[in-house]
C-alpha cells in the first residue's frame, strides 16, 4: 500500500473552534455533509449526496481525544483510515493535518475506484471549512448522486482584476498553488504543471474579460463566465461532454476547490494561501 495522502491547511481561528466545528453534528452538516450524527468516543458519522458513496454512514471510530480524530471509512470495499489532527499556531489560528489512506493517483485517471475523489474531496471539504469558520458563503459541493456539475461564487473585486488572475499563468500558479501554464487564445494551452509538464488541455472558446471554456479531454470542458455587478464579481461555471457513466468527480472538485484560493486571492488583505507545504497537490485538479 502507498503512503497515506496528507494535506495540511492553516485555518485563522482558535483551535478550540475549529474543534467544535469538526465535532458539533449541527456544524457538520453545514460544511461537512447533508447528515452528521456524532457521540465521540464512539460515533463519527457522516453521509447523504456530498459524501463518496454517501447512502449510508460508513465510517468507524478508531480514536478520539481533544487534539486527534481517527476513524475508519469503508470505500468501495476496502477500509480506508482517515486521521485529522489540530495544533495551535499562535492564541488566534491553528493548524490542520489531514492523512488518508488507500489514495492511489491511478484511480483518479482511470476511474476504477470511488476512492480517486479522496484527495480533491478532502482539499474542497477543508476548504468550505475556511470559508464557514471564516463566516465566507460555502463552494458549491460536489454532488455524488449527479453528473450535473455547475455553480457560482462570488467575488469582492472588479471583473478586470478577477479576469487577469484566471488567465495570467503567474497569478493563476499563486492561488491555486501548482504550476499552471495559460495561452489565453483560442487553441491556447492551458498547462497543469506547466508547459514542460507534458499534457496540456486546449482552450477551446474565449471571449476576453468575460468567458473561457477548456478541453481536457475526457473529463470534458470546463466553462466559466464573469459577470459584474456594484464591484463585484459573480464567477459562474459548469463541466461538460464527459462520461455521464463515469463523472469526473476527482477533477470537478478540484477545480471548484481552486475557486476557494481564488476568491481569497482577491478579498484577503496581504493574502496567504491556506495550504501548507506538507499538502500533497492536493487541490490539484
Amino acid at each position: 500500500m502507498t503512503e497515506p495522502m496528507t494535506i495540511a491547511a492553516r485555518l485563522a481561528v482558535p483551535i478550540a473552534r475549529v474543534r467544535q466545528a469538526l465535532t458539533d453534528p449541527a456544524e457538520l452538516r453545514v460544511w461537512l455533509a447533508e447528515h452528521a450524527e456524532v457521540e465521540l468516543p464512539e460515533r463519527y458519522e457522516f453521509w447523504g449526496r456530498y459524501t463518496p458513496e454517501g447512502d449510508a454512514p460508513h465510517q468507524r471510530v478508531l480514536h478520539a481525544d481533544e487534539d486527534r480524530l481517527r476513524f475508519a471509512w469503508l470505500l468501495d470495499g476496502v477500509e480506508t483510515t482517515t486521521e485529522i489532527t489540530l495544533s495551535a499556531d499562535g492564541p488566534d489560528a491553528t493548524v490542520l493535518r489531514l492523512s488518508q489512506t488507500h489514495f492511489d493517483f491511478s484511480d483518479v485517471v482511470n476511474g476504477t475506484s470511488i476512492r480517486g475523489v479522496l484527495q480533491t474531496y478532502w482539499a474542497l471539504t477543508i476548504a468550505n471549512l475556511e470559508a464557514h469558520l471564516a463566516g465566507q458563503p460555502l463552494l458549491p459541493r460536489t454532488d455524488f448522486t449527479s453528473a450535473d456539475f455547475r455553480g457560482e461564487i462570488e467575488i469582492a473585486a472588479p471583473a478586470a482584476k478577477v479576469w487577469e488572475s484566471l488567465t495570467d499563468s503567474e497569478q493563476a500558479s499563486a492561488w491555486f498553488g501548482y504550476p499552471i501554464g495559460i495561452e489565453p487564445w483560442v487553441g491556447g494551452r492551458y498547462a497543469m504543471g506547466g508547459f514542460d509538464s507534458g499534457f496540456a488541455a486546449k482552450v477551446v472558446d474565449l471571449e476576453p474579460g468575460r468567458k473561457m471554456s477548456v478541453d481536457w479531454g475526457p473529463n470534458g470542458v470546463t466553462s466559466w463566465e464573469l459577470a459584474e455587478s456594484e464591484g463585484k464579481t459573480k464567477l459562474t461555471f459548469v463541466q461538460s461532454g464527459f462520461d455521464e457513466q463515469n463523472p469526473p468527480y476527482a477533477a470537478w472538485s478540484g477545480i471548484v476547490s481552486g475557486w476557494a484560493e481564488l476568491r481569497r486571492f482577491h478579498e484577503v488583505p496581504d493574502w496567504q494561501p491556506i495550504w501548507l507545504p506538507e499538502e500533497t497537490s492536493a487541490t490539484a485538479g
